[in-house]
């Protein structure tokens, strides 16, 4: 089955495994990106998250 990528317009192929995956997931809705778009949205954050205080700052009073 074609579809268009609603991120970047391209054609993209949804195949008959991903259709099977998408069923027994229970996925009530077909991809709307290309798996290039997916995997740039769900990838890493762009800049990494701060776990820990940063050096140089002093507690407020």
């Amino acid at each position: 089955m074609d579809l268009i990528c609603r991120s970047c317009g391209e054609q993209f192929i949804f195949t008959a495994g991903e259709q099977e995956f998408y069923a027994d997931k229970g996925f009530l809705h077909e991809p709307t990106r290309c798996p290039r778009c997916r995997s740039r949205r769900d990838g890493p954050p762009s800049r990494p998250r701060e776990t820990e205080p940063r050096q140089g700052r002093r507690p407020k009073d």
